[in-house]
């Protein structure tokens, strides 16, 4: 992953607690979310968080700011629904690839979503230091029941599956991040994105109190 350490912030109107007023006065909630977005390299000029910024803007959503350079755009959006993550990924999707000429898998979280995650006691017991990451791979569909964990081999560790996303921790001075990714892409296909913990925490951060 490319460290980063830039949040762009959209500049237009303030949300305040959470919901809008429409023109004919009646009040519609708004949800914020965050767009997984996969292989996205900053040294690319289409890829960078301006760009994104200006791609989701323009899809209407509101509060659209990018979190460090690995793709992860944060939005608020009063039209789309917790249960509508879908649509809003294929929306994000589609004018990603029109912006980049080729695809763009997206996976959307919700903000409460990502506060569950974080939650979670899945790596409790472990220690996340330089040479032991942790990571949450998230997936775009659910694992079927009884599919097992893959084997990942010394170096590296698969933890736990739990609500479409994958938790592992990996030892940097005997196993590369590229090895367990195309572990992870075999056994759940290329409808994934993987974050450090760390970038998580930093997204839930970004969302405000």
């Amino acid at each position: 992953m490319v460290p980063g350490h830039d949040v762009l912030v959209y500049s237009g109107p303030v949300v305040a607690a959470q919901s809008v007023r429409s023109a004919v006065g009646t009040v519609s909630s708004v949800s914020a979310y965050v767009a997984l977005l996969r292989g996205i390299n900053p040294n690319n000029p289409k890829m960078r968080n301006a760009e994104l910024v200006r791609v989701v803007e323009h899809l209407g959503f509101r509060q659209v700011r990018a979190v460090i350079s690995t793709g992860n755009v944060l939005f608020e959006s009063s039209e789309h629904g917790p249960g509508e993550l879908a649509d809003l990924e294929n929306t994000i999707e589609d004018a990603l690839g029109r912006h980049l000429d080729k695809p763009c898998s997206t996976i959307v979280r919700t903000r409460a979503e990502i506060d569950d995650l974080l939650g979670s006691d899945v790596f409790d017991g472990f220690d996340d230091v330089p040479t032991s990451r942790f990571n949450v791979t998230f997936l775009k569909d659910p694992v079927p029941p009884g599919v097992a964990l893959p084997a990942t081999g010394a170096g590296s560790e698969l933890i736990a599956v739990r609500d479409q996303a994958v938790f592992s921790l990996y030892d940097s001075t005997a196993s590369k991040t590229p090895d367990l990714m195309a572990k992870l892409e075999k056994a759940y296909g290329k409808q994934i994105t993987t974050r450090t913990w760390k970038t998580v925490q930093r997204i839930a951060k970004a969302f405000g109190p």
